[in-house]
């Protein structure tokens, strides 16, 4: 019969309760594990209501499909409507390391492509319109952002994943649907769609 070796007193434990090698929390500590505990960690990020929206998430929409957006009031106090523009929808949490790398590469977009016609609406499911806000001014972000309440996705559900980048013509038919982080030159390759 094989021993097993006793615990450690300050043994982490994973989500299921095992103990944690040294190299494994050697890993997480050194970033190199954070793709393997991402689900564990967004996980514990939500809130029980957002982790059931989660759950119940459609799945991404296809090329062609038809989207209708319905109005939302942006995180500065104006009313949001899509008109016949392309735009270009992104789902982010400010507790999201990947919405944290892309976040940069849409911004710089945003600015490029603003005044030949994009129209960008980004949605933060942080648990409060504050959290949202307040990492948008921290980092210097100025694309068009609204908190997308819980209420207010019944109407219009995020897609399961995050973060989300969805790219619709003047029609509302979606050109572009990506789930996860998207590179830099994925980002600016965007405007190649408009």
């Amino acid at each position: 019969m094989a021993q097993v070796a006793p615990e450690s007193k300050d043994a982490t434990r994973t989500p299921h309760g095992a103990p944690m090698s040294f190299a494994t929390r050697r890993q997480i500590s050194l970033g190199l594990g954070l793709s393997a505990l991402w689900p564990w960690a967004w996980a514990q990020a939500q809130s029980p209501s957002e982790a059931s929206l989660e759950a119940m998430a459609p799945p991404m929409p296809r090329v062609g499909d038809l989207l209708k957006v319905p109005p939302i009031r942006l995180l500065s106090d104006v009313n949001f409507q899509h008109e016949r523009q392309p735009l270009l929808l992104y789902w982010w949490s400010s507790t999201c390391p990947f919405c944290a790398l892309q976040s940069p590469s849409m911004q710089a977009l945003w600015q490029a492509q603003k005044n030949r016609g994009l129209r960008m609406l980004a949605l933060s499911i942080d648990k409060k319109p504050e959290d949202a806000r307040a990492y948008l001014q921290k980092r210097g972000y100025t694309f068009p952002s609204a908190w997308a309440s819980p209420a207010w996705r019944q109407q219009f559900p995020k897609p399961k994943g995050l973060p989300i980048t969805l790219l619709m013509d003047r029609q509302h038919k979606v050109l572009l649907a990506e789930k996860g982080q998207m590179f830099a030159e994925d980002v600016e390759a965007i405007a190649r769609l408009i």
